[in-house]
């Protein structure tokens, strides 16, 4: 069966693991993100998801390189993560996570939903956070928390059509995204390790592999996946 990945922001972390995971298994795979990911064998198509018409840019080549696949898996993986707040937040920030994990979602959906055969799947990547908050990511917890809301109204608007969808939401991750918000705070690593069942931060392949399996299994159709070790609540 000829597969085909189309999966953004697969420049680094959970979206260059799940590539590399497609890619080993077979898939043809696409990458939409401003930065290339590099793993052998990756279509990059370079674009800013946070601009208006982005699609007109990518559609063709994108179009081009998923013909004939028989099972088409898309991945919105990119995100934004800045520091705002609820009280001082900048209008801005909110602007540019929405375009990435609302708005270019759903433009993606309408250009290769109707492109998928039976078997496909849309995934959404959401996050702990996209059922509970912490303070001072305003934006980043308003963005996860609409993935949720997208990933079930997609369930119900392809009822019957053979496409399902899951939204999977990773636990703390050892991603660069991770690590650059830390800053090297040795204290606060071991704090975010400290809330995991096991004590240790998650491997990006390890949400792949979470990822793969929620597209394998259409028994999955609407549902939320926690993949965070058994998260310790407060």
């Amino acid at each position: 069966m000829k597969e085909a990945l189309v999966i953004t922001g697969a420049s680094k972390g959970i979206g260059l693991a799940t590539a590399k995971l497609f890619r080993e298994r077979g898939a043809v795979v696409v990458n939409l993100s401003r930065s290339r990911c590099e793993q052998e064998g990756v279509l990059n198509l370079t674009v800013d998801l946070t601009l208006a018409g982005f699609e007109r840019r990518v559609e063709a080549p994108l179009l081009q390189a998923i013909a004939g696949c028989e099972r088409l898996v898309l991945v919105h993986n990119a995100a934004v993560l800045e520091q705002d707040s609820a009280d001082a937040g900048s209008p801005d920030v909110l602007r540019r996570a929405l375009e990435v994990e609302v708005v270019a979602p759903t433009v993606l959906n309408r250009l290769l939903i109707p492109k998928m055969p039976q078997g496909s799947s849309v995934v959404y990547v959401g996050s702990t956070l996209s059922e509970k908050a912490v303070s001072g990511i305003y934006s980043y917890v308003v963005a996860k928390h609409a993935n949720v809301g997208m990933m079930r109204a997609t369930c119900q608007d392809l009822l019957g059509r053979g496409v399902h969808t899951v939204c999977v939401c990773p636990g703390v991750t050892d991603t660069e995204t991770l690590q650059k918000r830390v800053a090297g705070d040795a204290k606060t690593l071991e704090v975010l390790r400290s809330i995991t069942g096991e004590g240790r931060l998650i491997e990006p392949q390890e949400i792949a592999r979470v990822i793969a399996f929620a597209a394998d299994h259409p028994v999955l159709n609407g549902t939320l996946i926690h993949a965070n070790l058994g998260q310790k609540e407060n």
